[in-house]
């Protein structure tokens, strides 16, 4: 019974084996296919797409150069890999060996023809130092595995929500990198077990397992270099700085293009080496089952010559890391100077550059005993307990390990026993590089200095000459403005005002002899997008979210020194529809819709649209509402691609992993997709490798253009910057760059989508190579039209990150700046009845005696003090784009800084009486931003506060005040004009203005 069940059993297997074996290669035939169609798609769309806005070029560059470096670098690494460890497998103990005489051993390989010894020529190794010699390298390979994985990963999710998406440059593998691990695996205990499950299955799967480590480390390693492939295209078309470090007296382009490349490459080998180095031991210290034998019985001489190759190998790669280290000295942070200090070049950087000496002698004299043998030694016996002796001298390892040491000790012993009793005068010569080469890599050393001397007097006759900096002054801020407009221009539920920013353009305005005077105004312009994730949840269906809701509609526009009716913003451009046309946007006056561009106000690409849609197709799109009702229409733009035919269809449905795309019956011949819509994304996926303004926008012009048949008038403009951290001896503070330039100008089409790259600074080396690897990307500035060219404005990220820097670094005496003799500091302001740093503010104004020019502006106090000592002036019109100007104040008078007019202000007490009567009467008052106007030929100043009344319940802000601050008189008055005729036209004062004198004088 038990035989024919047997059989009957094994009948079966036999049966169904080949069924089984037929359906796993099956499964993985599929599954080849599916992965193998889901790359094809991915790349295809997104060669369409490149090619839809016009840089496919771009992409199959990019495409090329990711691939190559990903196919040469892993399967380089696979060949090495590989090869070693078929040698190790050739050359290990496959039982072990036999006792037996030297005499009887040499004369049986004479015989047989042998070469290779087959005694050990190195000391065996009891379980005792067996097992944990094992665990050691097999916890060493769990300790790689995930340090690389953890830089693979980082090399391929970018975050596209970033400033810059380029993955951060990769360091290579080495003692200094176990600290961070060990702390990562206390912090993450689960890790511990995959590493012990790791080294189990080193022991137990020799073979298997470290080949395939080997392919999942050569596939790493192409992965990071394919992910870096920037910094390696940098390297080849790399253009000189023309300027030199005081160091090595090499170029700063060595630093920002050729070190990172040469990091990449002691990245990958230094990895690749050792990697060879441990697993190679492994299979030899594993051979003829030592474990379970208890005993290792030593290294042959094949063994060793193997071994002392790949060595050499892995200590030419310290050698490496040692030599780029002295260049990272010129970043270092120790002591009170960034960059190479004292104690760096004189102790460290002999120490690093000893290493790597000691570490390539080292190396040569390893690779020398691999290829060519060593001085031949009687072999032992086996029946004889072997000396206690190494196949190789330890000295070598011994120095370097005594170098590495005695640096230490000597870099702490340096820099507490001699720098710091006599710091500056060890640190002067450093401290001047500093402050220099910081200065040169942040563009300060370009800055125009001038004196206001605070002490000249405005008269009401100053006042009219400079009607066109009082008539711009800012009274509405993008906050209030913003709250007003989410009230009363939203329309409907589903738009939304993500920001409002702040641009000139020129008005025409009708005299009293009915002549039209055009100048320039400042406004403030704020897009109406369509925000999908406010549509109703009942109304949120695919129908609606990918064919229907596929845009926004609008803008507002608003002068920032008029006041409407009831406190609330004037407007040039609101609303939609008009009594003559529905679709129309409203105008406050016939001359205005003649000067501002407000045709077709569509907005398919913004900074809202985070959907793909889909145009032209069965349904009708939503376009803008009209009363009660909708009024619907048809995308004729020439953004999208074209996904008529079923095999595009396809293609899309599997890249955005939606199905319903093939089985929807809205789609026709004609019908468009338009994804990447979210203008952040957009230009982050053409030119990842620059580093874009967190403040786009909108710009309403008329652009001829013979490209487009039916183009928009709405633009957003970006600024994008050429970034490097690699600048040396400029102190970055707190951001992960220390050089920075805005280079780049970027245009996109809100209704078609195009994207133009325009360079603006054709003299920064970075923006220079990257022309020189993509010179189809870029366009000299001539190129953009001029009708945008005119809305060209220093950025304010930019104007910031200079700011920032010049608080220190105005500083260019090496004994002033030790001492922060000078520190100076961003003062404070109250708005609302929070307290934060004043913030950057665009003004009108005369920087020369010429016309009136759109620039950026801050001041700035002492740390210790609150008074005003210095502003920043960044000029944005043509030709003076892009110069900045430092205005100082004098230190010997007492020129009030905002937080000093602020404190004014609140301990008045009729202005305070009136403020908390406005607090108690279910409203609450908002202290607009504090705007310090600088007459620069007159050599005085003037404060302008607005004051906003905001309703508890609904945030509707109204301006009710403008106080005025002007030598020692406080006015608080209804209107600017009425505060500003109180000060200097005291007989034309309104009645109910608040006029208070202020004791002392700001000039006591």
């Amino acid at each position: 019974m038990k035989e024919s069940l047997q059989l009957r059993s094994n009948h079966l297997t036999k049966m169904f084996k080949p069924l089984t074996n037929r359906l796993f290669r099956g499964m993985i035939v599929l599954l080849g296919i599916t992965l193998t169609f889901e790359l094809l798609s991915n790349l295809v769309v997104e060669g369409l797409w490149f090619g839809e806005v016009g840089y496919f070029s771009v992409f199959l560059k990019r495409l090329l150069w990711r691939l190559a470096l990903l196919g040469l670098t892993s399967s380089f690494s696979l060949w090495f890999l590989w090869g070693n460890l078929r040698q190790a497998e050739t050359n290990k103990w496959h039982s072990i060996p036999e006792i037996e005489s030297s005499k009887g051993r040499r004369r049986r390989d004479h015989s047989l023809g042998k070469s290779k010894p087959t005694t050990p020529e190195s000391r065996s190794l009891g379980l005792s130092w067996l097992m944990p010699l094992v665990v050691i390298l097999g916890g060493l390979i769990g300790l790689m595995l995930l340090y690389y994985s953890q830089v693979v990963y980082s090399a391929w999710t970018l975050d596209f929500d970033l400033p810059k998406v380029t993955p951060p440059l990769p360091s290579a593998f080495y003692l200094n990198s176990l600290p961070n691990l060990v702390a990562q695996i206390i912090s993450n205990l689960w890790k511990v077990p995959l590493i012990v499950l790791l080294i189990g299955l080193i022991v137990t799967r020799t073979k298997f397992c470290l080949r395939l480590m080997a392919i999942a480390f050569s596939m790493i390693f192409g992965l990071v270099l394919s992910g870096n492939w920037g910094r390696i295209v940098q390297y080849f078309s790399s253009t000189p700085f023309s300027k030199v470090d005081p160091q090595f007296s090499r170029d700063i382009g060595f630093y920002v293009f050729e070190v990172p490349f040469w990091k990449l490459i002691n990245f990958w080998l230094a990895g690749l080496f050792l990697y060879g180095l441990i697993a190679v031991s492994l299979i030899y210290l594993l051979s003829a089952n030592s474990l379970s034998q208890g005993k290792f019985p030593g290294f042959s001489r094949q063994q060793l010559r193997h071994l002392y190759l790949l060595g050499g190998l892995t200590l030419s790669m310290i050698g490496l890391y040692h030599w780029l280290n002295r260049y990272e000295l010129l970043y270092s942070p120790r002591g009170v100077v960034y960059g190479g200090s004292y104690t760096d070049v004189h102790v460290v950087l002999p120490v690093d550059t000893l290493l790597s000496i000691v570490s390539s002698v080292i190396a040569f004299w390893l690779l020398s005993k691999g290829i060519m043998g060593w001085k031949k030694t009687q072999p032992r016996s086996l029946k004889t307990k072997p000396l206690p002796r190494f196949p190789f001298s330890p000295l070598p390892f011994i120095i370097y390990l005594g170098i590495l040491l005695i640096g230490l000790v000597a870099t702490e012993v340096v820099q507490n026993a001699i720098v710091q009793p006599n710091e500056l005068s060890r640190e002067r010569p450093y401290l001047e590089r500093n402050i220099a080469l910081t200065r040169a890599a942040f563009d300060l050393d370009k800055i125009r200095v001038t004196t206001l001397d605070g002490s000249g007097k405005i008269t009401a006759k100053d006042l009219q000459n400079n009607h066109l900096t009082i008539n711009n002054i800012r009274l509405w801020d993008a906050r209030p403005l913003l709250e007003t407009n989410r009230q009363l221009q939203q329309l409907r539920l589903y738009y939304r005002f993500p920001d409002a920013d702040i641009d000139r353009y020129s008005i025409p305005t009708e005299n009293q002899d009915s002549s039209i005077t055009i100048a320039k105004q400042q406004v403030l312009i704020a897009p109406r997008e369509l925000d999908y994730k406010e549509v109703p949840q009942q109304a949120q269906t695919w129908v609606n979210q990918h064919l229907i809701y596929t845009h926004g509609y609008g803008f507002t526009l608003s002068p920032v020194n008029r006041v409407g009716q009831g406190g609330l913003p004037s407007y040039f451009v609101e609303n939609i529809g008009t009594a003559t046309h529905a679709g129309e946007l409203q105008t406050s006056s016939d001359l205005i819709r003649q000067s501002i561009p407000i045709d077709n106000p569509r907005i398919y690409f913004g900074e809202l649209t985070n959907t793909y849609i889909m145009t032209n197709t069965g349904i009708q799109e939503l376009d803008y509402p009209s009363g009660q009702d909708n009024v619907y229409n048809v995308y004729d733009g020439q953004g999208g691609i074209a996904i008529g035919s079923p095999w595009r269809r396809v293609l899309f449905a599997e890249y955005l992993k939606d199905w319903r795309i093939l089985f929807t019956h809205n789609i026709t011949p004609e019908t468009r997709l338009l994804f990447r819509r979210d203008i952040n994304r957009r230009i982050r996926e053409i030119a990842p490798f620059l580093r874009f303004d967190r403040d786009p926008y909108l710009v309403t012009a008329k652009v001829q253009s013979s490209k487009e048949k039916n183009p928009g008038s709405l633009y957003w403009m970006i600024d994008a910057y050429t970034t490097s951290d690699s600048y040396p001896y400029s102190d970055a503070g707190n951001r992960n760059f220390n050089y920075i330039r805005n280079s780049v100008k970027i245009v996109i089409d809100a209704y078609n989508g195009d994207v133009q790259f325009y360079i603006v600074d054709p003299n920064d080396p970075l923006i220079q190579t990257w022309q020189n690897i993509f010179p189809e990307l870029f366009k000299p500035l001539e190129a953009m039209p001029n009708s945008l060219k005119e809305h060209i404005r220093y950025p304010k990220d930019l104007f910031q990150t200079q700011a920032e820097r010049l608080l220190s670094y105005h500083m260019t005496d090496p004994q002033v700046f030790y001492n922060r003799e000078d520190q100076w500091r961003v003062p404070q302001e109250i708005y609302g009845e929070k307290q934060q740093p004043i913030e950057p503010y665009y003004l009108l104004m005369s920087v020369t005696d010429k016309a009136q020019e759109f620039i950026l502006v801050n001041f700035f106090t002492p740390t210790s003090r609150n008074n005003l000592i210095a502003g920043l002036f960044a000029r944005s019109d043509d030709p003076n784009y892009g110069k900045l100007d430092l205005i100082r104040l004098p230190k010997q008078l007492v020129i009030y800084g905002p937080e000093q007019i602020e404190a004014l202000i609140n301990q008045d007490p009729v202005i305070s009486q009136q403020v908390s009567l406005w607090n108690r009467q279910g409203s609450r008052v908002i202290q607009g931003n504090l705007l310090v106007i600088p007459f620069l030929k007159e050599q005085s100043l003037l404060y302008v506060e607005p004051l906003y009344l905001e309703a508890e319940q609904n945030s509707l802000p109204t301006l009710v005040r403008v106080i005025v601050v002007y030598q020692n008189q406080i006015v608080m008055a209804e209107t600017l004009d009425g505060a500003l005729k109180s000060i200097f036209q005291s007989e034309s004062s309104p009645p109910e203005t608040i006029i208070r004198q202020v004791e002392p004088d700001f000039n006591s």
